[in-house]
């Protein structure tokens, strides 16, 4: 399987509801590191995974939708924990619509998968992986 891993950031606030997430039930900021991996079984035509260019630009514009929010007060989270792992599919998820979409170009509708890797620090990760 042949992987290509583009990387950005997003910054958002958000709090949580349980007793299990202590203080991190109040309000806060995550900056997180995020990685959005798209692999095939195949190279294209090109002799490439998928367009290296489109694929940043298009994590860019889905993390552009969370950035400096305050999730809580986003309706689409409206009564969710917006969790690391929450957040890793959720942006997979728009990923993958931006793939069906042909947002990434025609060499994307061959893909097999999208791994995406939320960083909360340097010491901590947590990923949701889906198939295409």
């Amino acid at each position: 399987m042949f992987t290509i891993t583009v990387r950005d950031h997003v910054m958002i606030a958000h709090s949580f509801r349980g007793e299990v997430f202590g203080p991190a039930q109040r309000l806060h900021g995550a900056t997180y590191v995020v990685d959005a991996s798209f692999r095939r079984a195949d190279l294209d035509a090109d002799n490439i995974v998928v367009d290296i260019g489109l694929a940043t630009q298009e994590l860019g514009a889905v993390l552009a939708d969370l950035n400096y929010r305050n999730l809580d007060d986003e309706p689409a989270f409206a009564g969710v924990n917006t969790s690391t792992e929450f957040l890793a599919k959720v942006i997979a998820d728009r990923l993958a619509e931006k793939v069906h979409a042909g947002a990434l170009g025609a060499g994307a509708r061959d893909l097999a998968g999208i791994t995406v890797v939320l960083h909360e620090s340097h010491i901590a990760s947590a990923s949701y992986e889906r198939s295409l």
